[in-house]
């Protein structure tokens, strides 16, 4: 399918993306903030590799998937495209050189094990510490009595960059503390290095919250891709 195909089968893309564009600008100027400090990666879970072409004829760079299979085809299937992969998901230990083959970044580096998976890769990465903001072990994301140790150990990775902290807020709790909890992180992990300032944060539904709690990078999916199709 054409990209001009593309964007005439998924009728409606772009009004979605633009509402959420524009939501994003008002919520930066709310918060005092310039939009260029945000990037938006739209999460194409479960949707084909058409709607991603589709995407990337409305001008969109940065794309985030959190499976491992259906990221690795997607971006072969689209490796014509100036696309940036960014994986969001859960990650296996078995499967982190195979993402890092694909992904421009990895936001849920939550453990140890998975660090030296990705020290033996032939070339940089940026990667995400990702911290658990709930009291379940179960959830994914490091204890925040692990982020230094973690961090440290990420700095001291040749081949991985440390961006900065990843956080999914829980449902049960308001945004807008839980993003508050995780900038206090973002600043134990600058106190390491003052360059890992990014923080990715933020969803559909409380993309606002994270903006004004110093976001960088949103993750936003079904606002701008329509309902996902049920997983293949």
């Amino acid at each position: 399918m054409s990209a001009t195909e593309a964007l005439v089968a998924y009728e409606g893309l772009a009004d979605r993306l633009h509402l959420v564009q524009a939501g994003i600008a008002d919520a930066c100027k709310s918060a005092g903030r310039d939009v260029s400090e945000t990037t938006l990666i739209v999460v194409t879970k479960f949707h084909p590799a058409s709607l991603v072409r589709a995407l990337a004829e409305l001008g969109v760079t940065d794309v985030g998937e959190n499976r491992h299979q259906e990221a690795q085809q997607k971006s072969g299937e689209l490796a014509d495209l100036d696309l940036n992969w960014h994986y969001i998901g859960q990650l296996q230990t078995k499967k982190a050189r195979q993402a890092a083959q694909y992904a421009s970044a990895i936001h849920s580096i939550d453990r140890a094990r998975l660090v030296e998976a990705l020290a033996p890769i032939d070339s940089r990465l940026d990667v995400f510490l990702q911290i658990n903001l709930t009291d379940d072990p179960g959830r994914g994301g490091a204890a925040p009595t692990e982020i230094e140790p973690l961090a440290e150990q990420i700095l001291a990775t040749e081949t991985l960059t440390l961006r900065g902290v990843m956080a999914v807020a829980p449902l049960e709790e308001a945004p807008e503390a839980a993003f508050a909890r995780l900038a206090g992180y973002s600043e134990r992990v600058r106190a390491l290095d003052p360059a890992a300032s990014a923080i990715s944060a933020g969803m559909t539904h409380d993309y606002a919250a994270a903006i004004a709690a110093g976001a960088t990078h949103l993750r936003i999916g079904s606002a701008i891709t329509g309902n996902r199709p049920d997983a293949r």
